[in-house]
């Protein structure tokens, strides 16, 4: 079943579990009840927690080697989800150091920036990423290479730019003269991991984690999934990102249970792996629920060992149909890498809320004034949108935000007023539930009215053959926006409707019909283009990037080739919007002095 009632335990019920995290990795490696218990599952390999922490051990001799004795301890990871990740956070914990995830949807400049703004001092990296380095290889940490973990169909690019076996991860651990546990005791206040905010609509900025805050995240999430000693995760989201790390491998750290690990999540490839690992808990963030619900169905789906997802950004139908089909109590939370804000979902609760929040938990204006509340039609649709959709913030404070790397500015905009400011919009309805209405770029502004996003999209994912939506606002050729969407269709697009050869799968002229028999949204808020999403640019975690699409509009030159379409006022269906379609535009724009917005 989906919605469960289970609530999330408060800091207060979730206490330290070990002075410091190098204090919880011995307890695992010298308890007999747990040391000889699988920690890590990785293909057909095993490794117990006696295992892992010796591998452990290894890794901090070699980070105390290779990291400075003064100042910033860090290293950065561009892996996928190999074992290797998870040692190097074991031997950063033994040794006070900290691990830095970078997001392999990033490249060159973008990641050198990200290095050097955490000032990282050494660069863990398999051959398949060395091609996202290449063009600023010379500016790099130094640099180690793990070949560990390649598979045979895994490319190599690049990776002979770097055969020196100085540079082999391997070589390095194995010159290693003393590989025993190097018996630091790190402070619990010691920063563990540097973690980058998705940058979905903004610069990702690197969120401060301690030991502390794992340890007692970890605890928090094995109490609430109820985990014990022969559980097991599937951990297929990026460990770059927290919610793999916080939600995936930390609780099983304090339960003293195991993680399976996929190198990427695969739709195709989640079910086997769940049955081939046993897992009995599943981590997600952003959209795999609605990729997993888009493959062909089989009788025997409910045959696996899950009993409960964690997540967020799940809508209400699609965590449904997932918990349905797969039987699986899924708990769909509302939360941010920052941790100011903590909600779930409780059956019963109105679809689309994120639930009922403590009465600190409010939506303001930019002045910090409280909006009122939302009105709802009958049919469902927001009417007072501009009146009642602002940030969400906790007046309470920031929680277990620790604050950002090197970056005080954004920090102190974040706690401003000693509140926790989230960044996303929001809005309440008379009952006191909360809503997500998107991120702060996700207003759209259409013949002078404002609006969000979120409930568009969130209409949207209801049509025929959609399975993702992004909906965002491009310019107006006289003033204003446009709404436009992006639609990435299911893997069954071309069985029985009528379709364009432009784009298979997307018929037009029903969608057009589907969306005017809609109450949910208004008519202003149908969407003027849609582009069919064949690649989407997305996050690590599978969030679509909309900043991207802003940028590339519907520019046949920005596209990459994605069919576009349009439906113009007062027509009865959306049709392509071709060459003849954009110069007009363009011209458009020209004789309005809006040039600018064309090549923003």
């Amino acid at each position: 079943m989906s919605g469960s009632d289970r609530a999330v335990p408060a800091p207060g019920q979730a206490a330290l579990v070990a002075p410091n995290a190098a204090a919880l990795l011995r307890r695992n490696a010298t308890d007999p009840d747990v040391a000889s218990r699988p920690a890590i599952r990785f293909g057909d390999r095993v490794w117990t927690h006696g295992e892992f922490f010796a591998e452990s051990c290894r890794f901090a001799r070699l980070f105390a080697e290779r990291l400075p004795a003064m100042g910033p301890r860090h290293v950065a990871v561009l892996l996928d989800n190999t074992p290797d990740y998870l040692f190097a956070f074991g031997g950063a914990a033994l040794v006070g150091a900290a691990v830095v995830g970078l997001n392999h949807t990033r490249r060159g400049e973008h990641l050198l920036v990200d290095m050097r703004h955490t000032d990282c001092s050494l660069l863990l990296v398999e051959p398949r990423h060395l091609p996202l380095v290449d063009d600023v290889r010379a500016d790099l940490p130094p640099t180690l290479v793990t070949r560990r973990f390649e598979l045979p169909e895994l490319p190599e690019a690049g990776a002979g730019e770097h055969e020196s076996p100085a540079c082999e991860l391997s070589a390095a651990l194995d010159a290693l003269s003393d590989v025993s546990d190097p018996g630091h005791e790190p402070s619990v206040d010691d920063r563990w991991a540097l973690i980058f905010t998705s940058g979905t609509s903004a610069a990702p900025k690197a969120v401060i984690c301690t030991q502390r805050r794992l340890l007692v995240t970890g605890n928090r999430m094995a109490l609430m999934l109820e985990l014990g000693p022969h559980d097991c995760g599937y951990v297929c989201m990026p460990l770059f990102h927290s919610n793999a790390i916080q939600v995936g491998w930390a609780p099983s750290l304090v339960a003293g249970c195991a993680v399976g690990l996929a190198r990427r999540f695969s739709a195709s490839g989640w079910l086997p792996d769940v049955r081939r690992y046993r897992a009995t808990y599943f981590n997600y963030t952003g959209k795999p629920l609605a990729y997993l619900n888009s493959t062909p169905e089989a009788a025997d789906d409910a045959d696996n060992p899950l009993r409960v997802a964690f997540g967020n950004e799940g809508s209400p139908e699609v965590v449904a149909a997932f918990a349905r089909r797969f039987a699986v109590d899924v708990i769909d939370a509302y939360g941010a890498t920052e941790g100011g804000i903590a909600l779930n979902r409780r059956l019963g609760d109105p679809p689309g809320a994120l639930g009922m929040p403590p009465e600190s938990v409010i939506v303001v204006d930019s002045d910090g004034e409280e909006l009122p509340r939302a009105a709802i039609d009958p049919q469902g649709r927001l009417t007072n949108a501009t009146e009642c959709v602002g940030e969400i913030v906790n007046t309470a404070g920031s929680g277990p935000f620790e604050g950002y790397y090197g970056n005080a500015e954004a920090t102190a905009s974040t706690t401003r007023n000693g509140w926790y400011w989230s960044g996303d919009l929001g809005y309440k309805d008379a009952a006191g539930f909360l809503y997500f209405a998107g991120r702060n770029a996700d207003w759209i502004r259409v013949d002078g009215e404002n609006f969000p996003a979120a409930p568009i999209e969130e209409a949207l994912r209801a049509a025929p053959r959609v399975v993702l939506a992004a909906v965002y606002g491009v310019p107006d050729a006289q003033a204003g926006d446009q709404v436009m969407a992006g639609l990435v269709l299911d893997q069954d697009s071309g069985r029985g409707a009528t379709v364009t050869t432009a784009a298979p799968g997307f018929d037009g002229s029903g969608f057009a019909a589907w969306l005017d028999a809609l109450v949910a949204i208004g008519p202003k808020w149908h969407p003027r283009y849609v582009r069919i999403l064949r690649t989407p640019p997305t996050t690590g975690t599978n969030k679509i990037v909309k900043r991207t699409l802003v940028h590339e509009k519907w520019r046949s030159d920005r596209c990459g080739g994605d069919p576009i379409f349009v439906r113009p006022r007062g027509e009865a269906g959306y049709r392509p919007f071709g060459p003849d379609d954009e110069a007009a535009l363009r011209t458009e724009f020209a004789a309005n002095a809006r040039e600018r917005f064309w090549d923003l």
